[in-house]
């Protein structure tokens, strides 16, 4: 058991929410627009940046919360002899900026990382393969930071970074070579931490999947595509290097920035793009599976699953939940019904969520 003592204080429809006595596999049913994703989206606010639907803060805010809200929970980690209690969320006299609490002492989202391994898997996420590159960069980046919380400054910083370069790089006056190259040295450092903490992930990734039997979920083969030098040393020199074509684009024109996650289905050899939904949906699901037993063996670990069991089939559904078992993680599911899971509805903790509220089953 990884979370439980979850509050949630005007978040979105939940005026005033609390799960206890969570259990490895949570399940939460309820129709449409009860509010179960809900409930999964105040969750993945502890894992470092914007949560699983990427909401601008102020959409989160019920309105009976004037513009605020909070959520807290309390985990059980493996280190510490007392659990530790985690909070976040906004308040209404300064909207737009996220507080977060570790033990009642501000904190920064990016330590969040260092406490808690968080990953998710939406119905939004089943254009994955099909929208840009961006989106799997920050998918990589997503699931990085659930084995190695460091990933996240990096990315930070880079971002940064690439922004203050591209500003002098499109502005009308010659940018100074020196402020140049003090941007340069910033970037090549945690860029080349970026590039290989990506790196790291994927091969990561692909050694688990390749101990798994192919069925009965696809078997996805990665590779990591980098945009740029993976050494900080070449880094920094192509970026030096690329000075005039950058500046005649007005953007960096190569770097982690470029990254692209390339995703094929194992047997028939087609880009992911191209498979089928259901060939699609396959393979996030195995990727998820298997990120989320690597990132168990760390610290603790959370699974967010969004009406995954209503795409697949008895066997598939069989299997999801023996590897769920499995996975050392703490897993929460939603669902319309809890007929589609039968088989685990006894040693689960099952909630039916009714307009923002829940009651324990």
């Amino acid at each position: 058991m990884a979370l439980d003592r979850i509050t949630l204080s005007t978040f979105r429809n939940h005026a005033g929410t609390q799960l206890d006595h969570t259990r490895q596999l949570n399940l939460l049913v309820g129709e449409n627009g009860a509010g179960k994703t809900n409930i999964l989206e105040a969750l993945s606010l502890f894992a470092p940046g914007r949560g699983m639907r990427r909401a601008a803060l102020a959409d989160m805010a019920g309105h009976a919360g004037q513009g605020g809200f909070a959520a807290s929970v309390t985990l059980d980690t493996r280190d510490e002899a007392e659990p530790v209690k985690l909070g976040t969320g906004m308040a209404a006299d300064r909207p737009g900026r996220r507080i977060v609490q570790v033990n009642g002492a501000e904190a920064s989202a990016i330590s969040l990382g260092e406490w808690l391994a968080v990953g998710w898997l939406t119905p939004a996420m089943d254009r994955l393969f099909a929208e840009s590159a961006g989106t799997r960069r920050r998918y990589m980046d997503r699931l990085a930071v659930a084995l190695e919380p460091e990933h996240a400054r990096n990315a930070s910083r880079y971002e940064a970074a690439l922004r203050e370069r591209n500003k002098l790089l499109s502005d009308d006056m010659e940018p100074d070579p020196s402020w140049l190259d003090s941007i340069e040295t910033q970037m090549a450092l945690v860029g080349a931490g970026l590039a290989q903490g990506r790196a790291r992930l994927v091969g990561a990734l692909t050694a688990r999947l390749t101990e798994l039997p192919e069925a009965p979920f696809a078997h996805p083969l990665l590779s990591y595509c980098p945009g740029g030098a993976l050494t900080q040393a070449d880094l920094a020199a192509q970026l030096r290097e690329n000075r005039s074509r950058d500046r005649a684009a007005q953007r960096t024109l190569s770097g982690p920035h470029r990254d692209e996650l390339g995703v094929t289905m194992a047997g028939k050899d087609m880009p992911a793009a191209e498979c089928s939904t259901g060939e699609q949906k396959a393979m996030l699901v195995a990727i998820t599976l298997a990120h989320a037993e690597l990132a168990a063996r760390g610290r603790p670990g959370v699974l967010l699953l969004d009406e995954v069991a209503a795409h697949l089939d008895p066997v598939r559904r069989e299997a999801l939940f023996a590897r769920l078992r499995d996975s050392g993680t703490q897993v929460w599911l939603t669902g319309t019904e809890p007929a589609p899971f039968e088989a685990i509805l006894e040693e689960a903790a099952v909630w039916r969520v009714t307009g923002g509220a829940v009651e324990r089953l």
